[in-house]
């Protein structure tokens, strides 16, 4: 048991001393009444000092109050010291004049000796009368002053009046010159200069409200003070605008987009309020109405100086967006203000168009820079699946870039019409419209980049420029609809709000705001436009058919597979005349490319047979165009030295009716295309007779080649023919399409143009070759 003590002491080891509670409690207690003492004396000492204070303030309040009372008796003497003056001014005006008359009269006396004698009398009776006068006069003088030391001005206005009433003397100004000056005439006119004084001081009060400002006004006209009145009046309201302009700009920043329109409506409602105050207190006064103008121009002048001073930057969606709300706001007054015959919207986009034309003119750069800066960023720009699914069919033949590339096209011109208003569409609608169209001519440029060349040096240079090729006939197809697709269905979409404001303004006959200045720019009419968009989309689809046709004519060592040699061998390579000619080799090979573009075009551009059949009709013609264009092949041709032979005239006659013919059957007869078969032939027959060659005897009937056209079409198709139609290169080269003229004279007619063909490659039968139909399918 001690052993186990002794480990119970190593752990809990003894407390060596504890403080007693009562010792803690008397250290404690001392400690806190110290406290109290102290806070105790602090107290005191601070009623001390309130109570010295408030004496302070009592003796001070006190000498306020004497000092008041005192500067009231003052203001009382004065008052009473005005008054002796007045009175000792008339009394010793009356004194010069009752001296005077005396004078006069002791002049006369020795002339009229009885008047001398009534002379007492009538002097007596005047002075009498006098006396009343001036007494009167002082007492009017004297509540004059009164009610100017109190301010009361419209009592005074009413006296001065009343008495000028029953006075008609009194209202000759200072400036008139009167036989016999008035001391009294003269103290009035000083008291109503003291009024007008206080009147203009009212006025030029910056709390003054708009009652107040009235009356003071109308005391000014009750003056005779008209000028002075209206020239205040301006000042006083343009002082008001000013101040409300001044509270508004801080908030400028938070309001971006509609910060111009609340600029707006504190200028042109000053304005209103200005033209109906002046009407009512001046009248129709010609002069008057010229300054409310001028005033009002100034006005609008600064108020389009603020909008440009405290506008986002111009390059920004929000810029257009403040302008077009500022424009269609600001001319809403105007058309406000016409009523009260201020006629101020000419002024108003004389002064803004700089503004309009700059925002728009860097919001399209803005655009261009986005739509073709392909390396910026991934923004998202959701767009409806009425904008988005015509372009995203695409999808499947061609790279992702080019259907996005589309979709940012139709996005961007999308944001830019959404922030348009109404009357910036009917001012500058055709402006906008011309940049959209310059906008899509830009991206077709892009387009057309995508597009290889046989150019080393160009490909290199847009392949920094384009993030996607078109390598492929089906991947050059998807980027033809692409284009096609925004030209004829997104774009006509997309600014469909302007073309309809545009067109119905001019159906209506209204145009423009009434007295504005039309602008240039905006007398693009809707098929104008529409023939822009259309020559952009011709450019590429001409872009594309040279480079195509190109490809097809020459091989990849530059070889080109039409000469002049396939003309001038005879039972040779490529000439076929047994009792079924048929076409040279490279018509027979165009036939087959044209069918193999058909078929995929009728895959990738589904549903858009116009353009199917536009294609088809373009590299046709674009084939025979380079013949008609090509120096080489007609410079053999043409040669002197080159044997000639029937056969080979022929065979190119024939040619030609073949390409007609294919023309026929897929669909797409062309006017052009006939024309220049025609001006080919029409050389080649030149060329031939001038070698000695009769044509006439050498060449079968006009209905022969065209029923043997006909057949070679239809034994391509069924494939009897042992030629070769399937050797189609794949390199692509720029070449010529200058213009042909018809000929002169042809030796043999091709078929008329008396139908329309609505087949394409991909679903024409051979039945249709027993009724061949033709038709124009591009004007």
């Amino acid at each position: 048991m001690r052993m186990e003590s002794s480990e119970e002491d190593d752990d809990f080891p003894a407390i060596e001393s504890v403080t007693p509670q009562h010792k803690i409690d008397t250290i404690y207690q001392s400690n806190t009444e110290k406290g109290i003492r102290k806070i105790c004396f602090e107290l005191l000492d601070l009623k001390d000092a309130v109570e010295n204070l408030c004496g302070n303030m009592r003796t001070k309040y006190s000498a306020f109050l004497r000092l008041c009372e005192e500067v009231v008796e003052t203001e009382h003497e004065l008052n009473d010291l005005r008054k002796h003056i007045s009175a000792h001014g008339i009394l010793l005006q009356d004194l010069m004049t009752g001296v005077a008359r005396e004078l006069e009269e002791w002049t006369h006396v020795n002339d009229d000796i009885q008047e001398v004698e009534y002379r007492p009398q009538v002097l007596e009776l005047d002075n009498t009368f006098s006396t009343e006068e001036v007494d009167q006069r002082m007492v009017f003088l004297e509540n004059i002053d009164v009610l100017l030391a109190e301010h009361k001005m419209d009592e005074v206005i009413e006296a001065i009046d009343a008495e000028e009433r029953s006075h008609p003397e009194l209202k000759i100004s200072a400036d008139t010159s009167t036989n016999e000056p008035s001391f009294y005439r003269t103290a009035l006119l000083e008291r109503k200069l003291i009024l007008e004084n206080q009147l203009v001081d009212t006025i030029e009060q910056p709390s003054i409200g708009i009652g107040e400002l009235k009356k003071a006004l109308s005391g000014l006209l009750k003056l005779g003070k008209v000028p002075l009145a209206h020239q205040l009046l301006l000042k006083a309201y343009g002082s008001r605008l000013q101040k409300s302009i001044e509270a508004f700009l801080p908030l400028c920043p938070c309001y971006p987009e509609t910060y111009s329109t609340s600029l707006s409506n504190l200028v042109f409602s000053s304005i209103l309020l200005t033209t109906k105050e002046s009407a009512n207190l001046f009248g129709d006064n010609p002069v008057y109405s010229n300054k409310i103008v001028q005033w009002a121009e100034w006005e609008i002048e600064s108020f389009v100086r603020l909008v440009k001073e405290h506008a986002p930057s111009s390059d920004s969606a929000t810029a257009l967006r403040a302008a077009s709300v500022c424009i269609q706001a600001s001319l809403n007054h105007c058309s406000a203000l016409e009523l009260q015959g201020l006629k101020l919207s000419k002024l108003l986009l004389v002064l803004l168009q700089p503004y309009i034309e700059e925002v728009l003119e860097l919001n399209f750069r803005r655009a261009r820079k986005q739509i073709l800066d392909f390396s910026g960023s991934d923004e998202s720009m959701p767009l409806s699946p009425r904008f988005a699914s015509p372009l995203t069919t695409f999808a499947t033949s061609s790279d992702s870039s080019l259907v996005e590339s589309g979709i940012r096209f139709i996005f961007i011109i999308k944001d830019i019409v959404e922030q348009l208003t109404h009357l910036v569409i009917l001012h500058f609608g055709g402006n906008i419209l011309t940049r959209i169209s310059q906008l899509f001519d830009k991206y077709i440029d892009v387009l057309i980049k995508a597009i290889p060349s046989t150019s080393e040096d160009e490909n290199l240079t847009d392949l920094k420029d384009v993030p996607f090729r078109a390598e492929t006939d089906s991947q050059q197809l998807a980027l033809l609809g692409t284009a096609f697709t925004i030209a004829e269905e997104l774009l006509p979409m997309v600014v469909s709000k302007i073309r309809n404001i545009l067109n119905e303004s001019k159906e209506a006959g209204i145009g423009p705001v009434e007295n504005v200045m039309p602008s240039a720019n905006n007398t693009l009419e809707s098929k104008d436009w529409r023939r822009q968009l259309q020559h952009s989309l011709d450019k590429l689809k001409d872009h594309f058919c040279r480079q195509y046709v190109v490809s097809f004519i020459y091989s990849r060592d530059d070889k080109t597979r039409l000469d002049a040699q396939t003309y001038l061998q005879e039972k040779e390579e490529g000439l076929f005349w047994d009792s079924d000619p048929l076409p040279s080799l490279p018509f027979q090979a165009l036939f087959g490319k044209l069918q193999q573009f058909g078929i995929v075009a009728g895959d990738v551009l589904l549903g858009r047979e116009k353009l199917q059949k536009g294609l088809l009709a373009r590299l046709t013609e674009t084939l025979v165009l380079w013949l008609a264009d090509e120096q080489e092949f007609w410079g053999h041709l043409e040669d002197d030295s080159t044997p000639l032979r029937p056969l080979g005239l022929q065979q190119l006659i024939l040619d030609m009716h073949f390409t007609v013919e294919i023309a026929r059957f897929a669909g797409y007869p062309s006017r052009n295309l006939h024309q220049v078969a025609s001006s080919i032939m029409a050389r080649a027959f030149r060329a031939f007779s001038a070698r000695g060659v009769d044509p006439q005897s050498a060449l079968p009937e006009d209905e022969w080649f065209v029923e043997t056209a006909k057949g070679a079409i239809n034994r391509l198709l069924q494939g009897a023919s042992g030629s070769d139609t399937s050797e189609i290169d794949e390199d692509h080269i720029i070449m010529h399409d200058d213009g042909i003229s018809d000929p002169d004279a042809s030796p043999s007619s091709l078929s008329s143009m008396d139908g329309s063909g609505s087949e394409s490659f991909a679903s024409a039968e051979m039945g249709d070759l027993e009724s061949p139909v033709f038709s124009d399918t591009e004007s």
